[in-house]
């Protein structure tokens, strides 16, 4: 979830500090599960110009700049399925869920940032629409260590399995 320039390089609009210690876990975990001939989704905030959010929030990750593109840590296959969303979730008016259904994908990892916001919603959803979840601990980040302990906390006992890359 959002591993996108905008939130991680110098220069990003609303760059999480520290957040490039999650590079290695997410090369990590895409060498395993490719290896595995796991299906790889990158769910990328994509946001238009004049989106609504930005009543809320700095503009960031627009649509066909480079703040909206995936961190060059981390390689892209041409068998990647990248889908872009306008909300915090990956399956909010997204084709994410039809996607996983088609390939009979029941079980979802999710990883990204931030585990508060994007990752969370994320998360919820794949719950109700009554995904399998898995959350490693090493491959997310949230706001602040608070943040990140909470809503993993939340995780864990009401919508999934919190665990770490290794067991992974």
């Amino acid at each position: 979830v959002d591993m996108l320039n905008d939130f991680f390089e110098e220069g990003g609009e609303m760059v999480l500090e520290g957040g490039d210690v999650l590079y290695k876990p997410h090369q990590r975990l895409l060498e395993t599960t490719r290896s595995a001939g796991t299906q790889v989704f990158f769910l990328n905030q994509w946001l238009r110009p004049d989106d609504s959010l930005f009543q809320m929030r700095t503009p960031h990750c627009i649509q066909g700049t480079w703040g909206a593109e995936i961190v060059k840590a981390l390689e892209v296959k041409d068998e990647d399925i990248i889908v872009h969303k306008r909300r915090y979730s990956g399956f909010t008016q997204t084709s994410l869920d039809m996607s996983l259904r088609e390939r009979g994908i029941t079980t979802v990892i999710v990883t990204g940032v931030v585990t508060n916001i994007c990752v969370r919603s994320t998360v919820n959803d794949a719950y109700f629409l009554q995904y399998n979840v898995i959350v490693p601990r090493d491959c997310v980040m949230a706001t602040s260590p608070e943040a990140q302990e909470v809503h993993l906390y939340d995780i864990d006992t009401h919508y999934g399995v919190v665990t770490d890359l290794e067991t992974v």
